[in-house]
């Protein structure tokens, strides 16, 4: 194996095989491993010759795109100091832009003993740890995306296999893919309810929590990545001659040649390794100080304003790095135009002095050529210190505005109890929510109304449930909101009741009606143009089934 280049981070190939390189400055060594097509048998073991600057480095002559590869990074195992090393365990390439196999839950991904979790695990993984496979550069995308006009943008919230699962004159062997939202009649559809942006929830590659493997259940959302450059392979049709990125690309290009923009839902404020009772499947392994903000007091443990285990360590260079890498990497070659940024106070938290705007973050984004004349779309919350940042975010971003959503739901649905609102706050959420987004130059569009949200009842469930019903989630029904603002008519659930139907189809209406009329830039979710019901869960996370497929 040559020396190659410290430089793109990742596996890229080129006319003199594929260059390696592996940012693990803590680590002692790094490995490269080789595995058959199907990444279940480890065939060579090469260690990587040279580091530079902390990333590991090596160029292989006789690689081409479609080497399946892992791996092994050698280093202390002493979790007291924030280092987890265990070359037992195949990491996946952080850069992985096409992922092999899928995580199962087993102990086998745990980088410690599950019996002694002090203890570092030994027992070989390489048969079952997911890898990565090295792919070739996609054609150059085409030109001339469309740039909805602010004032003029209708957000669509959907989720790929939900809205496709389902819907009627699709080919059966495309249903719930990237494929199946590229055809016209999809298309067809969101165009004549005048939607000019489609928001789909997370399309990157994801790992389903060992909770959820457990009970038969999976992260159906997809709000737990560890693949930030591969499109999730759940949702490619694996129809011949394709590949999940350039089945991805295909339905960029057809949304854009519709005149429609495409926003995607990403996931940078922790990842599926969770917390230190984790698996271990590719930053925890690979230098899991410098990915993840360790608590002071114990560098065993993971901060976890993220309350999914851990968070992403924005503040180092090499991890604002790996970030900035995969968005350019979605908008550039997969032709997204825009992101929605989950839990996005994390992403500006400094450790010492709390969420900043001016963050290493924000400044990277607004100086970047590419990214800085993307959409942006904040989540403004999240469970850290200092959580809620609603009108915080920099000039240029749009934030999810929850606080439209309960004045309207509370005027609308509440009126006549103690949590109705009145006029004043009406009007003042209706006309764009000055008070949190009229400075430094922001537009009425910054805010984005929304109604009802894939975090939450759909707006059949709002006029129709007091109470959410999410026995399905096996969590004993305390799990989502607890306060939905809701109303259902005089009666819980579905009714054959003509005056509760009626009822709840002008209380519908009403709340679709003040969407689209408020200022600001309005969201619809999907299917609730067609009145889909979730039969009362509020958090349907883990429903791959009927109650989240539209019909």
């Amino acid at each position: 194996m040559e020396p190659g280049l410290p430089y793109p981070l990742g596996a890229t190939p080129g006319p003199n095989g594929v260059n390696f390189a592996l940012a693990a400055p803590a680590a002692e060594k790094v490995e490269l491993c080789l595995f058959d097509a199907p990444g279940e048998h480890e065939q060579q073991r090469l260690a990587l010759p040279a580091c530079t600057d902390g990333v590991w480095h090596g160029r292989l002559p006789s690689a081409r795109a479609g080497l399946v590869y892992g791996y092994r990074v050698h280093g202390p195992w002493a979790p007291q100091q924030g280092q987890r090393f265990n070359p037992a365990r195949v990491l996946l390439d952080p850069y992985a832009r096409e992922i092999v196999g899928r995580y199962d839950g087993s102990e086998l991904f745990a980088g410690h003993d599950p019996a002694a979790p002090a203890q570092r695990a030994t027992r070989d993984n390489s048969e079952i740890a997911i890898k990565a496979r090295v792919t070739a550069p996609l054609p150059p995308a085409a030109p001339g995306h469309s740039r909805i006009a602010a004032g003029e943008r209708v957000l669509y919230e959907l989720h790929v296999r939900g809205l496709t699962r389902l819907f009627p004159g699709l080919p059966d062997d495309l249903r719930g893919s990237y494929a199946a939202l590229a055809e016209p009649a999809v298309l067809d559809h969101l165009q004549a309810l005048g939607v000019t942006t489609l928001s789909l929830m997370p399309v990157q590659h994801r790992a389903d929590e060992q909770r959820l493997l457990r009970m038969g259940l999976s992260n159906y959302w997809g709000y737990n990545t560890i693949g930030w450059f591969a499109p999730e392979l759940r949702y490619w049709s694996g129809r011949a001659g394709s590949t999940p990125a350039s089945e991805f690309r295909a339905m960029a290009d057809a949304v854009h040649a519709r005149g429609m923009e495409l926003v995607i839902d990403v996931v940078y404020n922790h990842s599926a390794e969770t917390d230190e009772f984790g698996p271990t499947l590719s930053l925890r392994g690979i230098d899991n100080a410098l990915y993840y903000p360790l608590r002071a007091d114990d560098p065993a443990r993971y901060e976890n304003w993220s309350a999914c285990g851990n968070c992403l360590q924005l503040e180092e260079p090499r991890v604002l790095q790996l970030v900035l890498d995969s968005l350019r990497y979605w908008v550039c070659e997969l032709g997204v135009d825009g992101f929605r940024f989950d839990l996005a106070p994390v992403l500006g938290r400094r450790a010492a002095s709390g969420f900043d705007p001016r963050a290493a973050f924000f400044a990277a984004i607004a100086q970047d050529p590419v990214l800085a004349r993307t959409l942006l779309i904040a989540e403004p919350w999240d469970v850290g210190p200092g959580g809620y940042q609603l009108g915080a975010f920099p000039p240029g971003w749009l934030e999810w505005n929850d606080r439209y959503r309960d004045t309207q739901r509370a005027f609308w649905l509440r009126q006549g109890t103690a949590e109705g609102t009145g006029l004043g706050d009406f009007a003042h959420r209706f006309m764009a929510s000055s008070g949190e987004f009229r400075h430094h130059g922001r537009a009425p569009t910054a805010s984005v109304n929304f109604i009802t949200a894939h975090d939450g009842f759909t707006l059949r469930d709002l006029v129709s449930y007091t109470q959410r019903h999410n026995e399905a989630n096996g969590e004993g029904n305390r799990d989502g909101h607890g306060h939905n603002l809701s109303r259902n008519g005089g009666v819980e659930g579905p009714s054959d009741e003509p005056a509760v139907l009626a009822g709840r189809t002008r209380l519908q209406r009403a709340l679709l009606a003040v969407l689209l009329l408020s200022q600001g830039t309005p969201m619809l979710l999907a299917g609730d143009e067609l009145g889909h019901s979730q039969q009362g869960n509020n958090n349907a996370y883990c429903q791959d089934n009927a109650i989240t497929w539209l019909a």
